[in-house]
């Protein structure tokens, strides 16, 4: 595992995992522009959608052993843990706001 691709939340939450086989952690994973069909298909067999080249971002829900390997290929300048947003219902929205 190369840590210094991942961010603090992502070496965080990596530590609290029982499976490393589990496809539990969600993360966006920053690489070079331009991907050969090399790295697009080591994407596209871990499950990541839309792999075109020329997107550097992409979004999925990986293991901890798939963390392992993108952070050690060439072409991922960096991986980022994708926190689950929780929406809000509106009476509690409009609830908090006193006018």
């Amino acid at each position: 595992m190369n840590y210094q691709k991942l961010d603090a939340a992502l070496a965080t939450a990596l530590n609290d995992v029982q499976d490393p086989e589990e496809t539990s952690l969600g993360v966006f994973i920053h690489t070079e522009p331009i991907l050969d069909s090399a790295a697009i298909a080591i994407l596209e067999s871990l499950g990541v959608n839309d792999v075109t080249s020329g997107k550097d971002i992409f979004t999925a829900t990986l293991s901890a052993n798939a963390i392992s390997q993108l952070s050690e290929e060439s072409w991922v300048k960096y991986l980022k843990r994708s926190q689950q947003l929780h929406l809000l219902s509106m009476r509690k929205s409009l609830g908090s706001f006193n006018v």
